[in-house]
């Protein structure tokens, strides 16, 4: 697009003030936005290079050293937990508090608090991630690191999560806006999730299978009620904003919230199809699931209509294509998790490797693409300057984008046929073993391609923050930067 000769033809007196009230609002989140960043990239690399270990353990066991750290249960809850915590939530926590900030017109104080907390938070999850590895691990799925770990985490996530809320009770801005709903629920979401684990399974542990729902009921949770409300946030915000056009239906937004916030707790139980647990408890959890289908289409409408006719645009914003691709693989994602929550269907995914498909395709697919367009929204306006290499974000995007979706197809279809085998007595176990390798080697391809595309981002991030940053142009007695002027007219939602 031809930029105007003057900002003037942009940039009203008005227009002027919002833009510079922004911009004291990213420099006031610089610092802890950039470190959040810079932590959620190394969990990344880390968390791939354990991915890639666990991955290639399945079907060539062999090529690992006999050492008990490289042991299949360590190196993959050290994958889970680094991936989850390490790049997940400190992205997440980057990006609500950042728009959260945003919308509300408001400033964060005291950054260094919580800059100090989000550096507890990685001491916390480096120590535990090198618990799990020494051995200190528990039998628990997405609570692996050792409880001593526990206390840290959840005061960090506090004072982490404090600044969010106290953004939204010191906001300027009149309207409450989609991105806030989900923010805010998520806020307090996770902590109440976190915390009830805790007690329930390690601290005060409950009896008999009641564990067992209870951590079904937080690892389903911990992504629908934490990653999913931050990612959806995410998508409501950049999608108007990039574009410039308001989303859709403000009712259909107020439907998926709600209808998500109804239905999502429940969900989850159907993991337990056929365990020693009451018929009703499973019963409410794949009622649930299947009722997840109206938040789900209720957002993708909204997405879908507010992108129609934009296409062009979508393609040639980085930020736009991540989100975009994210948004898709959230309706896919969620349909399919709803269709395995049916016993007739759960008879034969359950146990298989679809699941662990199904949790990727929404953990990466979903919160991972959308956290990557995030990134490369933000970091323009945290720095004052733009990325330097476009060759590098079309090679993470394209890796990023196949990468996914080749695990997705692989272990779903693979796991598919892996339980239509186990159902088949005819068939002998081990055979059944044998007839998966083809489909896990497919995961490891796919695991290259996402590591390559994980680099590449590095790199970049990396790149950019060594450079200097982008000329000012001076517009009367204030600055404004060079890029404000390129989207000025597209500020639909700030």
């Amino acid at each position: 697009m031809q930029l105007p000769a003057s900002s003037d033809d942009v940039l009203g007196p008005l227009a002027i003030r919002d833009q510079l009230s922004l911009t004291r609002i990213d420099a006031s989140l610089r610092f802890v936005c950039l470190f959040f960043f810079t932590a959620a990239l190394v969990w990344l690399l880390i968390g791939t290079v354990f991915a890639l270990l666990t991955s290639f353990s399945l079907h060539s066991p062999s090529l690992l050293p006999c050492w008990e750290w490289l042991t299949f249960g360590r190196i993959r809850s050290a994958h889970l937990n680094a991936v989850a915590f390490g790049w997940g939530n400190n992205a997440a926590f980057a990006v609500a508090i950042w728009i959260m900030a945003r919308l509300c017109r408001a400033e964060i104080r005291h950054g260094g608090l919580l800059l100090i907390a989000a550096i507890f938070w990685n001491i916390g999850l480096t120590v535990g991630i090198f618990g799990i590895l020494r051995g200190d691990i528990t039998s628990v799925e997405w609570l692996e690191m050792p409880t001593y770990v526990a206390p840290l985490l959840a005061v960090s996530y506090v004072l982490i999560g404090a600044w969010g809320v106290l953004a939204f009770a010191y906001k300027k801005s009149e309207h409450v806006y989609v991105s806030q709903w989900y923010i805010l629920a998520a806020l307090f979401w996770f902590p109440w999730l976190y915390t009830i684990v805790q007690i329930m399974i390690f601290f005060e542990p409950a009896l008999g299978t009641v564990q067992a729902i209870t951590n079904w009921w937080f690892g389903h949770n911990a992504l629908g009620l934490w990653f999913t409300p931050i990612g959806v946030a995410a998508a409501y915000y950049f999608l108007p904003k990039v574009l410039g056009v308001p989303i859709r239906s403000y009712y259909l937004s107020l439907l998926g919230f709600w209808s998500l916030a109804l239905f999502y707790n429940w969900a989850g139980m159907h993991h337990l199809i056929g365990g020693p647990i009451p018929v009703w408890v499973i019963s409410a959890g794949t009622v649930a699931s299947v009722m997840m289908v109206i938040p789900v289409i209720v957002t993708a409408i909204n997405h879908h209509m507010t992108t129609v006719g934009h296409f062009k645009s979508v393609w040639q914003s980085p930020t736009l294509r991540f989100v975009v691709f994210g948004a898709m693989s959230y309706t896919l994602s969620s349909l399919i998790g709803s269709t395995m929550a049916l016993r007739e269907v759960s008879q034969v995914t359950h146990f298989t490797h679809a699941v662990v498909g199904h949790a990727h395709h929404g953990a990466y697919g979903f919160f991972t693409m959308v956290m990557f367009g995030s990134i490369y929204y933000m970091m323009p306006r945290l720095l004052n300057r733009e990325w330097p290499s476009a060759c590098l974000i079309r090679i993470h995007f394209w890796c990023a984008a196949l990468g996914i979706t080749l695990m997705a197809v692989a272990l779903h279809i693979g796991g598919w046929i892996q339980g239509v085998e186990m159902n088949t007595p005819d068939i002998l176990f081990l055979q059944v073993v044998k007839n998966t390798v083809p489909w896990l080697k497919a995961r490891s391809v796919s695991g290259v391609l996402l590591a390559s595309g994980h680099v590449a981002f590095f790199v970049n991030f990396i790149w950019m923050l060594c450079r200097r940053s982008e000329a000012f142009a001076h517009e009367g007695p204030t600055l404004i930067p060079l890029f404000w002027k390129k989207e000025a007219a597209t500020d639909q939602q700030d």
